[in-house]
């Protein structure tokens, strides 16, 4: 009995044992199973946080190809367009990228680079295109001008010919006329184009200049020129007498079309103490916008020597991009403002004194057309003497003294010199010219010479 006790017991032991060894290996299984179940979660959570990152990139990289695809669509659709409408008039501006955070991206610098691009091709072949016009506008111009003024002399040549009837005469003086205002067109584009104006002159009085500038333009007859120079004898060196001329007659022209029919344009000649002579030219016209004024300004400062054609307007205004050159290409100073006494524009030609000379009066006596100078009326007080009465007959009064007994035997008297004469007058600043009365006056002249002629005639005959 205490055999299988014991036999029991041992069983039971070895049993236990096998037990406890057997539940060991469980744990460490267990554990085992426990730390790939970790593992295996680890690597379950990187997967999905992967993923994730995944996701989210491929969201971010849909959304910068959307906004990519944006920008291209808004370079093509408006930014383009802007920046062509941009090259023709800087007011029209030119929008940025529509992604505002692209910006410093690569993607960026080359949607702003490509505009640049465009811009530099376009502005190279419209400058290209520009010059092309300009050598042909050029050519075209110059072979008009030399035709303008072979008219001219044909149509002087025809007025010299004094037994032309008074309606013929009339005729002449209007084709002529139109001629001048024709050919100031055609020199005016030939400037531009980059040509010379085109006509050589000899010294030429200031006044000749100015008044022959006004004879260019339609409604010269509103122009009223005063010269207040110190000396008559003044005038531009032929070099730059036609510039000069040029310039005078385009911001005239400039007034005259700014103001109305009826209203003056008042031209002033002024000797300045540095030597320089200064024609002021005042229009009582609407003035000109801040916009205009400096546009203006900036066109015949001389420094846009590069402007185009295209950028003159349709059709292109030329007037003060002529002047801009000549002021560039002679150095003349000219101005323009707002501060024209009439509420007009005011514009001042400054002709420097290295461009100015004396001309002989006896040699080339000025032309009558021309403004005189005019000269302030002063008191001529002279001592009563036996050889000078103290006033002339003229400014005598109609209840003069007797004369005494030295004063009573005839007497010399010394006339007033033509300047001293007619200081009153010159004062008065010329009439406007006009077209019919020359005409008239034309007319008579003729009518006259040809009965001169038909007396001197019967005269020889008899």
């Amino acid at each position: 009995m205490s055999l299988l006790l014991a036999v029991w017991a041992l069983l039971l032991a070895r049993s236990r044992r096998e037990h406890v060894r057997r539940s060991r290996g469980l744990s460490a299984e267990v554990q085992a199973a426990n730390s790939r179940a970790q593992v295996a979660e680890g690597h379950a959570r990187t997967a999905v946080q992967n993923r994730q990152a995944a996701e989210s990139r491929m969201q971010e990289l849909g959304t910068r190809e959307a906004e990519l695809l944006d920008e291209v669509r808004h370079l093509v659709s408006d930014r383009l367009p802007a920046l062509a409408l941009h090259l023709i008039s800087s007011h029209h501006p030119v929008p940025g990228l529509l992604h505002k955070n692209l910006a410093g991206s690569e993607a960026a610098r080359l949607l702003d680079a490509l505009p640049e691009a465009v811009s530099g091709i376009v502005l190279k072949e419209r400058r290209r295109i520009d010059a092309a016009a300009r050598a042909a506008l050029r050519g075209a111009t110059q072979e008009s001008q030399a035709l303008s003024y072979q008219l001219q002399t044909n149509i002087v040549g025809l007025q010299h010919e004094f037994s032309a009837p008074p309606r013929l005469t009339q005729s002449l003086l209007e084709s002529d006329h139109i001629n001048e205002q024709n050919l100031r067109l055609t020199q005016r584009s030939a400037i531009v184009c980059g040509g010379w104006p085109g006509h050589v002159r000899k010294d030429t009085y200031v006044s000749e200049v100015v008044s022959g500038a006004s004879s260019r333009l339609r409604g010269f007859d509103r122009i009223n020129i005063v010269s207040r120079l110190g000396l008559s004898n003044i005038g531009v060196v032929g070099r730059a007498a036609e510039p000069v001329a040029v310039v005078c007659a385009e911001l005239m022209a400039n007034a005259l079309e700014h103001s109305r029919d009826d209203l003056m344009v008042d031209v002033g000649l002024i000797q300045t103490g540095n030597g320089s002579v200064c024609i002021t030219i005042d229009d009582a016209g609407k003035g000109m916008t801040s916009e205009a004024l400096a546009r203006g300004r900036s066109l015949i400062s001389g420094e846009q020597q590069d402007v185009m054609l295209l950028e003159l307007g349709d059709p292109p205004s030329m007037g003060f991009a002529a002047i801009g050159r000549l002021v560039a290409d002679y150095g003349l100073h000219v101005s323009i403002d707002t501060s024209s006494p009439y509420g007009g524009v005011r514009a001042v030609v400054s002709v420097p004194e290295n461009l100015l000379t004396s001309i002989d009066e006896n040699a080339t006596p000025p032309s009558v057309m021309a403004p005189q100078p005019a000269v302030a009326p002063q008191a001529h007080k002279r001592p009563t003497t036996a050889d000078s009465p103290a006033q002339s007959p003229a400014h005598s009064s109609t209840h003069s003294p007797a004369p005494t007994a030295a004063a009573e035997l005839p007497q010399r008297r010394r006339r007033l010199s033509a300047t001293a004469a007619n200081d009153d007058t010159a004062a008065a600043a010329p009439r406007p010219l006009d077209p019919e009365n020359t005409g008239a006056i034309w007319s008579d002249f003729q009518s006259g010479l040809t009965t001169g002629r038909s007396a001197t005639d019967s005269e020889e005959t008899l």
